[in-house]
């Protein structure tokens, strides 16, 4: 991977800075995208540098089409084109709400953010590597994502993860003879600050819900992507990976 232009999206905090610390040290130059955490990108961005590569921090909302050009156009300008994207941003409700009390704007911007804004990033980079018959997509979706059950009171943010499945698994086939791989992480429940540790350092934090009985951390998910980069794993490609702990996120019922 040395000299590869890595593009990692929402990257100035949690599992996207951990992917692009990851990919750092494998000798990636890295494109650190943001949209309210501009302190932060700047801060990851020097840390990087720090490590012998070089970096750049560049504010642009997935969700909106003319940002998410002028991001690729950017990060083409400043360090090359990009031979590795990680979708990682994706705007997410935290709030428990049922389809009906969602506003139309919701709706759209949630479609929009995890899987047109996804979409369209993929269709801008996929001419260099083809050019350069080499390329690595990571997709994220949720755990079981591929299984395309009911997610109640998740309908918007399930709905747009699912058809990135489908997008995923096709894109993957497509682009397979040009060497441009392309999976989708589906991490488990990795929360708060758990999001940026290793997996030393949540290795004693327990977690009775995950049936592995520890907590996950931001380096289980960058040590799956950071494999999935390699060139050796170009073997590898239209796979949906849940990295959980194995557990199952999903509540098929609610109350009613």
């Amino acid at each position: 991977m040395k000299g590869k232009v890595a593009l990692v999206t929402g990257s100035a905090t949690g599992l996207g800075k951990m992917t692009a610390l990851a990919l750092a040290r494998q000798g990636c130059h890295i494109a650190i995208n943001y949209v309210n955490s501009q302190v932060a990108a700047e801060e990851l961005s020097r840390e990087i540098e720090a490590l012998g590569v070089r970096s750049i921090a560049i504010r642009a909302d997935i969700a909106k089409e003319a940002e998410l050009y002028t991001l690729v156009d950017q990060t083409e300008l400043q360090l090359g084109s990009v031979d590795i994207l990680v979708n990682n941003a994706g705007p997410f409700i935290h709030e428990r709400r049922l389809f009906s009390e969602y506003t139309r704007d919701e709706i759209v911007h949630m479609a929009n953010g995890n899987l047109t804004g996804v979409m369209l990033l993929d269709h801008r980079v996929l001419a260099a590597m083809r050019k350069n018959r080499w390329g690595r997509i990571i997709h994220f979706g949720f755990g079981h994502a591929g299984e395309a059950r009911a997610w109640p009171q998740r309908a918007a943010y399930a709905a747009a993860k699912v058809g990135l499945v489908s997008f995923t698994k096709t894109l993957a086939v497509e682009e397979a003879p040009y060497g441009i791989t392309v999976n989708m992480i589906c991490p488990g429940d990795i929360r708060g600050a758990n999001k940026e540790k290793t997996i030393a350092e949540v290795s004693s934090i327990p977690d009775e819900l995950t049936p592995r009985g520890r907590s996950g951390s931001g380096e289980d998910i960058a040590r799956v992507i950071e494999y999935l980069c390699l060139d050796s794993s170009d073997f590898i490609t239209g796979n949906i990976m849940d990295i959980s702990g194995g557990l199952d996120p999903i509540r098929p019922r609610i109350q009613p």
